[in-house]
């Protein structure tokens, strides 16, 4: 009998959540976009100002997947919602029913928070995507992601300094125009 169990992630769990980060990535036809490392990980989810929470579901006590999470605002309901940036389950680990107890135990945590919703992008080639729509989830309609990364994120952040005032850092900077 196998046993399965969904736990909070720590950071003795940062190289495991690392390797299991590239599985996805594999998963997804995308290897060489990672560049996080362990480090990266400890620091930005176990250290003094965490950036986002991770839980790690394990078979017989080996980890088999993650979701990894983070707060995220609506400013029209006035709440914090709960961001999935990545869930993960290794295939054979898949069947199990660990991704539906995944996302009830992310749904619950949301809830003790005040949070009002979940919040998640998924690729329109993700072949789990029939997943989410047995959880109760749907695509926003009339809502695109977008994202700016690379070259174009440097070049839209220096347009920052020519806004700002002399001596002034450019967050601090009144914007006019």
């Amino acid at each position: 009998m196998t046993c399965a169990t969904i736990r909070p992630a720590t950071a003795e769990d940062a190289g495991a959540l690392l390797a299991m980060v590239r599985a996805l990535a594999v998963y997804d036809d995308d290897p060489e976009r990672v560049v996080a490392t362990e480090a990266d990980l400890r620091r930005d989810g176990f250290g003094p100002d965490p950036r986002f929470e991770a839980l790690i579901a394990e078979l017989d006590g080996a980890p088999v997947g993650y979701a990894l999470y983070y707060p995220s605002y609506t400013a029209w309901q006035g709440r914090c919602g709960l961001f999935l940036e990545d869930l993960y389950l290794a295939e054979a680990a898949r069947g199990h029913g660990l991704g539906r107890r995944i996302m009830a135990l992310l749904a619950h945590i949301a809830r003790d928070r005040g949070w009002t919703r979940i919040d998640l992008r998924v690729r329109a080639d993700n072949r789990a995507r029939s997943f989410y729509d047995r959880a109760g989830m749907a695509a926003l309609d009339g809502w695109l992601p977008y994202k700016i990364a690379g070259p174009a994120f440097d070049d839209l952040a220096g347009e920052a300094e020519s806004l700002a005032a002399p001596g002034v850092k450019p967050g601090a900077a009144p914007v006019t125009g």
